[in-house]
């Protein structure tokens, strides 16, 4: 039997969270060893040629960016950046598993956002939903304890990074090969970063922090790759709670690779906004499935006589 369009799309975007994951414990792996500027460029620089190969193969290298298209692409840019260096900065001084947890927000957050500023219609099981949510990330952080520290709060603010770069990315049009948006993010963040270096002592860099570097951009590419293939294949709704297999990676990874294990409360509050998010895709589904049933029986009734 052939595999439906999708199981393809779910098994894409567990392939994604998987090469994202696996990203960010490379990275992790040279914390202290290799400055945080110094390793973001490296990383840039790799994957800049990569995904500008794909994209000449693709035929896409030398498209211009509509003009209407520059202040999304510039907020875009960024949310990208600021995400890399909250993300990567938490991600050097906290369990990858805590951090991992903390993004699990961003379907929520996202949401909020389109609400806030899109003006898109939220209905009162995903507003509870969303705060029911936030309650979870709040168990995660725990703000006021000992636990607590600063780069708690980066982690929330990548999350918010990430959300500016969402948000930018609805305002882009149909017409822009998401391709040419990605390499255009790539050399900018490799820019800013070579930029930010020359600020930093660089550190020699051995046969095996190279090789790390290498397998941290060869599984970013393959992140990037895998989840511009699955938004062209399947249900959105039924594909997007695979995203949160990337909790399970860091988990596992954490374990494995680091000797890290969360709280149980940790566990709790990621739990809490795992099952919020799937909550409030499961109920943005439904709206979607409404609405193109609504369509199509407009369209099957036809024009009202005069």
């Amino acid at each position: 039997m052939a595999r439906s369009d999708n199981i393809t799309g779910a098994l894409l975007m567990m392939a994604s969270m998987a090469a994202f994951t696996l990203n960010d414990a490379l990275i992790k792996m040279l914390a202290g060893e290799i400055p945080l500027f110094q390793l973001m460029f490296m990383r840039g620089v790799l994957t800049t040629i990569a995904v500008a190969i794909i994209a000449w193969r693709m035929g896409v290298l030398g498209r211009a960016l509509p003009r209407a298209d520059w202040g999304p692409v510039f907020f875009r840019m960024v949310g990208e950046i600021g995400s890399a260096y909250f993300f990567v900065t938490a991600l050097f001084n906290m369990p990858i598993a805590n951090i991992s947890a903390i993004m699990q927000a961003l379907p929520l957050t996202i949401t909020l956002a389109a609400a806030l500023f899109f003006r898109e219609p939220v209905g009162w099981r995903r507003i509870v939903a969303i705060m029911v949510g936030f309650v979870g990330v709040m168990l995660i952080v725990r703000p006021g304890t000992e636990g607590f520290n600063v780069y708690s709060v980066y982690g929330l603010a990548a999350v918010a990074f990430v959300t500016l770069r969402d948000m930018a990315t609805r305002r882009l049009s149909r017409d822009v090969p998401s391709m040419t948006v990605t390499l255009i993010t790539s050399v900018f963040i490799m820019a800013f970063f070579g930029l930010a270096s020359l600020s930093e002592s660089w550190a020699p860099v051995d046969a095996r922090a190279a090789l790390i570097t290498g397998g941290a951009a060869f599984m970013i590419i393959g992140g990037y790759l895998f989840s511009i293939m699955v938004m062209r294949v399947g249900e959105v709704g039924f594909i997007a709670p695979f995203r949160y297999t990337s909790l399970i990676w860091a988990l596992a990874l954490g374990w494995l690779v680091f000797g890290e294990w969360p709280q149980t409360i940790t566990l709790v509050g990621a739990g809490i906004v795992v099952a919020s998010g799937i909550f409030t895709l499961y109920r943005e589904m439904q709206i979607s499935r409404r609405a193109r049933a609504a369509q199509k029986r407009q369209l099957s009734l036809g024009p009202r006589p005069r």
